[in-house]
């Protein structure tokens, strides 16, 4: 479970900015909308970003996907013609002439029994520092997992013994949770917290457009619970009675039926359908893979070819279920910022400034009264997170 996501100096975000998806005590509303997982603290099953067009909203879904992939790829080096991990996303602040300080991320997640602290510094030629920490969410007690600089690695209790003889075989340009995550060791430490970072799903805005999803799972769901899938598919009003597929060839095809007037179902090929229903049919694989395995998605622009009505279908997918999935997504749909839906530690937006500084609040940062419109005040400017628009007439013949 995602708890905390920070970066800094990671394209537009040049001040330090964290996204926290621990929920506020004092708000009481919409207690379905939190995870509790026995502890004292609660965690937002849902947050929605806002923010204008370039206001910096999607860099920081893209910012998780750097992060990603430099802990995916950063020990997979072998290759010296090809460029490094952190060379490849190293993106810093651009509107400045020192552009080659160091970038920064951190993440903390709760798997299991534990809270993990993981992050790194870095630029285009070595990792300047990385850190892992872990704390007991049944004493409190921390533990220093291993603490690395520009020089050395030092381990705490729980790695010592297994990781101090590699300590000096970590390259500068590799993360020490990649290369641990390689190796055959004991304790499970590295393997849990580089699983627990990439389970978090990061959809882009054109997902729907790679349909391979489809074919990889598409087939497993309406052999299993087509049920299910065409109940989705009536609550969303898609008009779709049934679905099969063919594999016989080298190529899956999918076949859904309509109900004529004539009382006969007749076929029509799935990508004939709309987009907004091929659409839905691959948010609803996404949505089922976050739920079951207690995943966090975080999805780009989620509104784009969806009814506001869809949508919101898709957020109660995460109240409506025990587990312990999260759902982050950005957007420029106006019509759930609404009391009725959210509380107000659920809403966030992304404001960039005359010098392309991004900044991320949330609605709990401001002064809302009890009777407040979340969506007029958003609309009139009050939170920040709109386009300034400045008057402009088009002429004929200039």
């Amino acid at each position: 479970m995602l708890v905390q996501f920070t970066l800094k100096n990671v394209l537009s975000f040049r001040e330090e900015t964290t996204l926290d998806m621990t929920a506020i005590h004092a708000y009481k509303e919409h207690a379905c909308n939190l995870i509790d997982n026995g502890t004292k603290e609660k965690f937002l099953r849902v947050a929605a970003i806002y923010g204008a067009n370039a206001s910096g909203k999607s860099n920081l879904w893209l910012a998780m996907k750097y992060f990603q992939s430099i802990i995916m790829e950063s020990f997979n080096n072998d290759d010296i013609e090809k460029s490094t991990a952190i060379e490849r996303y190293y993106e810093p602040f651009s509107f400045e002439e020192n552009q080659d300080e160091n970038s920064e991320f951190e993440v903390v997640e709760i798997l299991g029994e534990f809270e993990y602290r993981y992050g790194f510094v870095y630029n285009a030629e070595h990792i300047a520092a990385e850190w892992l920490y872990r704390k007991s969410l049944r004493t409190n007690r921390k533990a220093i997992v291993f603490e690395r600089n520009a020089e050395t690695v030092e381990f705490g209790p729980v790695a010592r013994d297994e990781c101090q003889m590699y300590k000096e075989q970590i390259p500068v340009e590799t993360l020490a949770l990649s290369f641990f995550n390689k190796l055959r060791l004991k304790t499970k430490i590295f393997k849990c917290v580089y699983a627990g970072i990439m389970d978090t799903l990061v959809v882009s805005t054109d997902f729907c457009e790679d349909t391979r999803i489809l074919e990889s799972f598409l087939p497993d769901i309406i052999d299993e619970e087509k049920q299910k899938l065409l109940e989705f598919l009536k609550a969303i009003d898609s008009g779709i009675k049934d679905i099969v597929y063919d594999d016989r060839e080298k190529e899956v095809t999918f076949t859904t039926f309509h109900l004529g007037k004539d009382g006969e179902l007749h076929p029509l090929g799935l990508f004939f359908e709309s987009e907004g229903t091929i659409k839905s049919i691959m948010l609803y694989i996404y949505v089922r893979i976050t739920i079951l395995t207690d995943r966090s998605m975080f999805v780009d622009e989620l509104n784009v070819k969806l009814h506001p009505l869809l949508l919101k279908f898709i957020i109660d997918l995460f109240y409506n279920n025990n587990s312990q999935a999260q759902l982050i997504y950005t957007t420029h749909d106006t019509t759930l910022m609404d009391k009725k839906f959210f509380r107000r530690d659920q809403i966030w937006f992304v404001q960039k400034d005359e010098y392309g500084y991004s900044q991320l609040t949330a609605l709990s940062d401001f002064k809302v009264r009890s009777d407040a419109s979340f969506e007029k005040d958003y609309l009139a400017g009050v939170y920040g997170g709109i386009p300034l628009l400045k008057e402009f007439v088009l002429k004929e013949g200039e």
